[in-house]
């Protein structure tokens, strides 16, 4: 029954169906804007590109040469408030990796800007499938001129992606997946709550669920059991060391600041942005290196330009500057508005820090940008996760600090799944599960986008992806975020 379902959706999108895509009144009450697109479907010339550009709206900023696909680089025109389309603009980057029109197509999106380097997400090649990715609205050159603020959120966002599926769905006829890591996955998430019907199939890769933004004694209770005592303390102290010695550390910064042309007016100082970059140090370690890292973590007792060094190597001192923090304002506004951030205690860091309370999203955004928290936007998602979702995968590391506050699935939930990977950090893929889950996950996923080989689906093979593996292809994007 539920197949059949999908199928009469497919159909009802491929006809044109008002609302066929929508899931909320919301959703609806955009239907049909993209009507004039019809024409894109008629493959009136053989060549891809010429379909593609046919789509009103779009529009070519470069194609590159990629063996085995065609790779463009393309700009959409999106309404700026897709509840009032009239009222304005904007061109929005994405790019289409071409395998076939007869294939699968992955909806990849970061949540920060595009790469317009050809790449594979990993569903795109256990599908051997066609990709297209897209940048995030108000990450540049994606932003409306001028930038209303408060048309940043996730449903707008949503509805980005909504639209462009639906253009793009008369060419790519075939089953959709969406994806993405970290706020990418969630963003995959969101597009999947309010238009549930998009997609086939949805695997969203260590994704923070901040249900509770004023409750985050999850991510205390990680950081006192993560790897192995040992390990955990030579970090804390570590961290602690570089607050002792502030002083001497800021000496260093102050002289690399100025020979770089840093500025710290978003923050408010220099010392401001030292102790954040402190502050990063410990979650930033577990974000993206891994157990047998420890054994590089130097003493306290470690000279002060030793010490200097590993935390700029792990933390990043350009960071929190002007010029490292300008294209990250995007998430910290969305951070501080609906997705929410992590606050840590700190219990061995007392009377150490000058600025409690500081370390918050309002910080690392311009002054001028107002921002106003919106109370259960994170929940809604996350009952709707619990209880409504289909076809849905979520994998996490056993080791990244952003798992602390997973999602998971609940009562009604169907055909969906939670899957942690050992040992892993916020780089943790399918590849990386253990074996029945690794295998489950790729069944599911070639199951999704309609491509399992018939043995794969009586039990009587071992799924793998379809496409063979490319390093030039398949290199992992790693986001920095904003961290405690």
């Amino acid at each position: 029954m539920r197949k059949a379902l999908r199928w009469l959706l497919a159909l009802m999108v491929l006809i044109g169906t008002a609302g066929a895509g929508g899931g909320t009144a919301h959703a609806e009450g955009y239907g049909g804007a993209q009507a004039g697109a019809a024409t894109a479907a008629e493959p009136g010339t053989k060549d891809i590109k010429d379909r593609i550009l046919a789509i009103p709206g779009m529009s070519l900023i470069e194609e590159k040469p990629v063996d085995g696909y065609r790779y463009f680089v393309l700009n959409y025109t999106q309404p700026i408030d897709h509840r009032h389309p009239s009222k304005g603009t904007f061109k929005q980057r994405l790019t289409l990796l071409h395998k076939a029109t007869d294939r699968p197509t992955v909806f990849y999106t970061s949540g920060y800007n595009v790469s317009t380097t050809p790449s594979r997400s990993e569903p795109t090649r256990i599908t051997d499938g066609n990709q297209v990715s897209l940048e995030y609205r108000f990450f540049t050159p994606s932003r409306p001129d001028p930038a209303d603020w408060s048309k940043l959120d996730i449903w707008q966002a949503a509805s980005d992606q909504h639209r462009i599926f639906k253009a793009l769905k008369r060419i790519y006829g075939k089953n959709w997946l969406a994806t993405g890591g970290s706020k990418g996955g969630m963003t995959a998430t969101y597009f999947r709550r309010f238009y549930p019907h998009d997609m086939d199939g949805t695997v969203a890769y260590v994704a923070p669920n901040d249900v509770d933004n004023r409750e985050d004694s999850a991510y205390d209770t990680f950081f006192e059991g993560v790897s192995t005592q040992e390990c955990r303390d030579d970090l804390n102290a570590v961290q602690r060391e570089a607050l002792v010695r502030r002083d001497e550390m800021t000496e260093r910064y102050a002289k690399w600041a100025k020979d770089n042309g840093a500025t710290f007016n978003t923050v408010g100082s220099l010392d401001k942005a030292y102790e954040s970059v402190v502050l990063d140090f410990v979650w930033a370690f577990w974000q993206y290196s891994s157990e047998k890292d420890c054994a590089d973590v130097p003493k306290p007792t470690a000279s002060t330009e030793d010490l200097y060094h590993y935390v700029d190597t792990i933390s990043g001192f350009s960071f929190y500057t002007d010029q490292g923090l300008e294209p990250y304002t995007p998430y910290y506004y969305q951070a501080g508005t609906e997705l929410g951030a992590p606050t840590l205690q700190y219990a061995h860091l007392k009377g150490l820090l000058r600025y409690p309370g500081y370390f918050t999203p309002r910080a690392f955004v311009p002054r001028d940008i107002p921002m106003k928290w919106k109370n259960g936007v994170m929940r809604d998602v996350d009952r709707w996760v619990r209880h409504r979702s289909e076809r849905m995968l979520f994998v996490y590391g056993q080791n990244d600090p952003w798992g602390a506050e997973p999602f998971k699935v609940g009562k009604g939930a169907e055909d969906s799944y939670v899957f942690t990977a050992p040992g892993a950090n916020h780089g943790a893929n399918i590849a990386g599960l253990k074996e029945d889950q690794k295998a489950k996950a790729t069944a599911e996923v070639l199951e999704w986008a309609g491509v399992a080989p018939a043995a794969v689906q009586k039990g009587e093979a071992t799924p793998e992806p379809l496409a063979k593996a490319d390093s030039s292809l398949d290199k992992q994007e790693n986001r920095r975020e904003l961290r405690p």
